[in-house]
């Protein structure tokens, strides 16, 4: 009940929060002139061709479509469906807060870290497809963590299977955690094939021999494979009917545009090694209202937060090598696993918006690091206020209704690369 309670609480006032504003500019910007378009495809009786924005999957733009269709195809209905879902990942990183820490502070504040990190922010208030992929993997990194510590996690784990279909509909990013979560589901069940022992076995292992003893194979194969695959599926119904070879070759063109190398440049692409430490953000809008003032939205990060952020995914690293904690193992896995992913493509072209669900993962390294060894309570909440802090300074440049000036601008702007 009292979970319920704050879950409500945190999605009205992130909801509250991430409306204020949304509608400036009143024009599109950024990647807004991709998927608006498609969006608006959608909602016309009779699907013309040929289909816009056909590399991605339908579901994040059959939202943008439901709320032009709703609230008019003005700058509302574009960026509403952000807004929302946005709100739901604030929620859905407070519920992987609980089943982490089993504690409502630490979930909280991980939910107001994840908030003032400023990249769900920004990435909240505008029409693109990551925050829907970000919000339905966190409800189902939520339900993946709260089957892990069960003894029968069959029916978390297959609403985790549904969570990662329908965030591998949005953007195929989505598989990325979905393969972390085979990954050590594969890795235990091969551990225990071996009869792996910790001589020293304690409650907080991350593995135990007697772990999931009725999850058979063919249980992982609907939760993880059936489930996702006929979620995921089921969205390209309204587009192609049941027509399987419409669907398949929809399939091999996202297949081939995600995995092609042959892209151009572009003036705000970084590699994934630099990601982390917030050497190159990208400017989603740069307009100059008058000689002194700007409306400005840049997609950066909160170094207050991001950086230090870093120091704690160290201290995990060590306390799941030297004591062997659930809870860090299961913090580095959701946190790697999402941002390690983008090593392993042949994509040349990159830009540090796809560190957002690590970025995100990161405030739970953070709760951890600052609630370990009988830390008092007031140093978390201290450093939440800190994060505060930083993201109310850099709102000028997050939120274009703020408006800034060229001074502010430039004191914001500490690295030459930032510009």
């Amino acid at each position: 009940m009292r979970t319920g309670i704050v879950a409500a609480v945190l999605f009205v006032l992130a909801h509250f929060a991430l409306l204020i504003g949304v509608t400036t500019p009143e024009k599109f910007y950024f990647d807004e002139v991709h998927y608006v378009p498609a969006a608006r495809q959608m909602v016309e009786p009779v699907m013309r061709e040929p289909i816009l924005n056909p590399m991605h999957p339908p579901l994040a733009k059959q939202f943008i479509a439901l709320s032009i269709h709703s609230f008019g195809d003005g700058p509302l209905g574009w960026r509403y469906p952000g807004v929302l879902f946005g709100s739901f990942a604030v929620v859905a990183v407070y519920l992987c807060g609980v089943a982490l820490f089993a504690a409502q502070g630490p979930a909280i504040a991980a939910s107001l870290l994840a908030f003032f990190n400023q990249m769900l922010f920004v990435q909240s208030r505008i029409a693109m497809l990551d925050i829907f992929g970000l919000a339905f993997s966190l409800f189902a990194i939520a339900a993946f963590i709260h089957g892990f510590r069960k003894q029968r996690p069959h029916l978390w784990f297959a609403l985790a299977g549904v969570g990662f279909g329908l965030s591998a509909a949005c953007k195929w990013s989505g598989l990325f955690v979905l393969t972390v979560c085979i990954v050590i589901i594969a890795a235990i069940r091969l551990m225990q094939s071996w009869r792996t022992q910790f001589a020293d076995a304690r409650p907080e292992d991350w593995y135990r021999p007697d772990l999931w003893p009725d999850f058979r194979a063919w249980h992982f194969a609907v939760c993880f494979v059936l489930i996702p695959a006929a979620v995921y599926l089921a969205t390209f119904i309204p587009l192609y009917g049941l027509s399987v070879s419409d669907v398949l070759e929809a399939q091999r063109r996202i297949f081939n545009d995600n995995t092609t190398s042959a892209i151009s440049g572009h003036t705000y692409m970084s590699s994934w090694p630099s990601w982390p430490f917030l050497v190159r953000p990208v400017w989603y809008l740069f307009d100059k209202i008058d000689e002194d003032h700007i409306a400005a939205v840049v997609f950066l990060g909160n170094p207050v937060i991001l950086w230090p952020a870093l120091l704690a995914v160290a201290i995990c690293l060590r306390d799941w090598i030297v004591t062997r904690r659930v809870d860090a193992f299961l913090i580095l896995a959701f946190y790697f696993g999402p941002y390690l992913a983008w090593a392993l493509l042949p994509r040349t072209l990159g830009f540090i918006y796809y560190y957002l669900p690590a970025a995100t993962t990161a405030s739970f390294a953070l709760v951890y690091a600052l609630k370990r060894g009988g830390m008092p309570g007031w140093l978390l909440w201290g450093y939440v206020a800190i994060g505060f802090a930083g993201f109310a300074a850099m709102l000028p440049i997050s939120a274009a209704f703020v408006g800034t000036s060229m001074a502010t601008f430039s004191r914001l702007m500490i690295f030459q690369n930032w510009i």
